[in-house]
């Protein structure tokens, strides 16, 4: 598989232009790299460039076919409304059929999508965006500011039913400024908001369209492809949107749904049944490693799965027993043994060495002490408890929950692991439970990360830790762009969250995925499986 993801026309011609100007003395070696990695080329292929080595036009996208993808999670709760996503089938979905103001680089840099351009104030609470001209939904309809602002607004105030209403509280509100320029007016710095913004949730929907009868049935969207079916716990389809302001996407149609099984959704995979799968089993990575028809994905990110005490009940109300449960982790073990060494060891908070300088390098790192452990579980009282598994977190969710149940075992815990189906998890278990399994995608920045998973006011603060202290943190880092005291700030919350949060984070997982080998242009952003989920525009098959 080429490591060039030819993103779009627009960047395959960029990169003839400027190895045409390189050739010609017009750039120098370096302003010709930084060129290649400013359109989004990856550092492995902007060298292959460079040297000479890679054919831009072996690299040139094909058009035509029929991509069939196999995520784990799916269920009766599935939706195409983008304020309710919650994984990886719901964040390729919203990709199909819809597009954002701002996309992701593979470096997590971003770039204009439906906006063109944006200006920011010098203390960062006015953000103008000038839209793309020509652009239409699938209905035909013009894209305007009035659906930006309305798409904006659906996530602000006490009553916005958005699982991302807290990265954006700050923000008063949305205004049109004209026809093709809006206006983010904030009550208070927030130097993350255009990452923020290139997030999953923040896909546009047509002005009024939660007074549209059957609208997230069928979403209208301005994107590569559209909705053409869609059952909930089924499958959905899309087909190539024939009016896309851009040269994309590739492949004529594209058919998702979910395999819960994993052993299943690799024989699929291997068999010809589908193209792409998420979430490859870390045991199943060989098998896949040694058939020259399929290609492994791995991706070094901040991604997580973790052990979640909700602290509202029991047994998370009993800190002795959370406590515990840290220390139970025998976090070394699980990444040789479980992951097969994708992935590294985790601290009992989200920011790992993937978020660079933000990740707090000088906190004490949490070990296993079973001494320590059976101290604490005999000041709780508690003797035996119930936690639910299920691969919709991760493949190794539940040997995760079999390597804690041995470990409780030796202390005087009985443990017993209650396993469930990945059908339909995220909307009946996950924050339903008392105590159960969890697993997060890498999210931009630390300050996205902790705001969305830990924040007070947080929808999805899923071990129900409300921290002031935590609130006040959050709310200065956003608002600081002094890199020193940031990182002050968000070690000290790294600090709290190990410290006081209901959730034991072991281990931080590699982003397993697997593709045909027919399978070309994958992009490479590291925020969910199969290219940050960005694949559908991109992706196309060699035949």
């Amino acid at each position: 598989m080429s490591d060039f993801d030819t993103k779009d026309t627009y960047q395959a011609s960029e990169v003839k232009r400027m190895r045409a100007v390189y050739e010609q003395g017009g750039l120098n070696r370096r302003e010709f790299l930084q060129g290649l990695l400013a359109i989004g080329v990856t550092a492995t292929t902007a060298t292959a460039i460079l040297t000479g080595s890679f054919d831009v036009q072996a690299a040139t996208p094909k058009k035509g076919g029929r991509l069939r993808v196999a995520f784990a999670a799916h269920g009766p709760t599935d939706t195409l409304d983008p304020a309710l996503f919650t994984e990886g089938l719901a964040y390729s979905r919203g990709r199909a059929h819809s597009n954002s103001l701002i996309q992701f680089n593979d470096d997590l840099t971003v770039r204009p999508e439906l906006a063109e351009s944006w200006e920011v104030n010098s203390d960062a609470t006015e953000f103008t965006f000038s839209l793309r001209k020509g652009v239409t939904w699938h209905d035909g309809k013009d894209f305007t500011a009035d659906d930006v602002a309305y798409s904006m607004n659906r996530h602000l105030g006490e009553n916005s039913i958005s699982k991302a209403s807290t990265l954006v509280a700050m923000v008063d509100e949305w205004k049109k400024v004209d026809k093709h320029t809006v206006k983010a007016v904030l009550s208070s710095p927030n130097a993350d908001l255009l990452p923020t913004l290139a997030t999953f949730h923040f896909k546009l929907v047509q002005d009024g369209a939660d007074d549209i009868e059957g609208y997230y049935n069928k979403v209208i969207g301005t994107g590569p492809f559209t909705c053409e079916e869609f059952t909930p716990g089924v499958r959905s389809i899309s087909k190539r949107n024939p009016n896309y302001w851009r040269d994309g996407p590739n492949v004529d149609e594209i058919e998702m749904f979910g395999i819960g099984d994993k052993v299943a959704r690799v024989n699929a995979l291997i068999s010809g049944d589908v193209h792409l799968m998420a979430e490859l089993d870390n045991n199943s990575a060989r098998q896949i490693d040694a058939d020259p028809n399929v290609v492994k994905i791995s991706s070094e990110t901040g991604a997580y799965t973790n052990f979640v005490m909700m602290l509202d009940r029991s047994p998370g109300n009993n800190p002795d027993f959370v406590e515990a449960i840290k220390l139970l982790q025998n976090r070394t073990r699980m990444v040789r043994s479980l992951l097969k060494g994708e992935g590294g060891i985790g601290n009992d908070h989200p920011i790992g060495p993937a978020y660079g300088v933000d990740h707090c390098d000088t906190l004490a790192q949490t070990e296993l002490d079973a001494d320590k452990a059976k101290f604490h579980l005999k000041k709780s009282g508690i003797t035996e408890i119930q936690v639910l598994a299920s691969t919709a977190g991760h493949p190794v969710s539940v040997d995760m929950c079999l390597n804690l149940q041995a470990e409780a075992g030796k202390v005087g815990l009985k443990l017993n692991v209650k396993r469930v189906p990945a059908d339909g998890y995220w909307g009946t278990v996950w924050m339903n439970s008392p105590f159960h399994i969890s697993g997060w995608n890498m999210r931009p920045t630390a300050y996205i990360m902790l705001e969305l998973a830990y924040g007070p006011q947080a929808p999805w603060n899923e071990s129900v830790w409300k921290n002031e202290r935590m609130g006040v943190l959050l709310a200065e880092a956003r608002s600081t762009t002094d890199q020193d005291k940031r990182h002050q700030l968000l070690c000290e919350m790294q600090t709290l969250v190990r410290a006081e949060a209901g959730t034991a984070l072991p281990m931080h997982t590699n982003q397993l995925s697997a593709v045909s080998s027919k399978v070309r242009g994958m992009p490479e952003v590291p925020l969910a499986g199969l290219g940050g989920c960005e694949f559908p525009e991109f992706v196309w098959l060699d035949s």
